[in-house]
């Protein structure tokens, strides 16, 4: 009797403990990221200092922010402030997203009531980079146009984008046609809106299987140990 209740204490022990190895990987699966505000400013004086890299015509958005992930963490690391959680490519494309809209949003404010009336810390920052005049916009997206095959197209007087045909309405007004460079700029900005949300729908998507393959190796694990366990325990 002494021996089989030893063997039950001994196996209940044991079990007690996977359950615990189980739920601690379970934990670390879920673990993400905190953006402090020292973090939040590196990302964003990295991510300014990438800017070009980003506006070229043909580049890898997913290598650029793992470079900027890997700077944001080794700046960390430098100041001494290291996180538990390293942060990934992912979140800091997710981060700045968010940050952009903010911007965008700060930057109306700013037109509307003056810079002054602007109180977010990170607005100066990102204005001087991200707040260029239209033409310089314009200018630079022609450039990134030449030598495409839209540029060649719009070269050569051939490039009509395709619209929606607007709705007929009873108003009397005359309304004036829109010049051919806005026409083309709202084609460009709808074009790269898309882009960018089929950017962070991706990015949603690997961080999902991300977690589901750090959960199946858990289980794995723990079916390991469960059959070594049941190995040594049988006669």
């Amino acid at each position: 009797m002494e021996v089989m209740e030893t063997i039950v204490i001994q196996s209940a022990e044991v079990e007690g403990k996977d359950k615990a190895a189980f739920v601690a990987d379970t934990e670390k699966t879920k673990a993400e990221f905190v953006w402090t505000l020292q973090a939040t400013w590196h990302l964003v004086h990295t991510r300014l200092d990438m800017d070009q890299d980003f506006e070229q015509p043909v580049c890898k958005k997913k290598k650029l922010w793992e470079m900027v992930a890997e700077k944001v963490n080794s700046k960390l690391s430098e100041s001494g402030s290291a996180a538990v959680v390293a942060v990934k490519a992912y979140e800091c494309d997710l981060k700045w997203r968010n940050m952009l809209a903010t911007y965008r949003k700060n930057s109306e404010r700013a037109k509307r009531l003056g810079a002054a009336s602007v109180h977010w810390e990170f607005f100066k920052a990102m204005h001087q980079v991200l707040g260029r005049t239209r033409e310089e916009l314009e200018a630079q997206r022609r450039s990134r146009l030449s030598g495409t095959r839209v540029g060649r197209a719009m070269a050569s007087k051939r490039f009509t984008p395709i619209l929606p045909t607007p709705a007929v309405t009873s108003t009397t007004s005359t309304c004036t046609a829109r010049p051919p460079q806005d026409v083309l700029q709202l084609y460009l900005e709808l074009q790269e809106r898309k882009l960018n949300m089929w950017a962070q729908q991706k990015a949603l998507e690997e961080r999902k299987i991300e977690a589901i393959n750090n959960l199946a190796q858990a289980i794995s694990s723990l079916a390991q140990k469960n059959s070594l366990h049941t190995a040594r325990d049988s006669p």
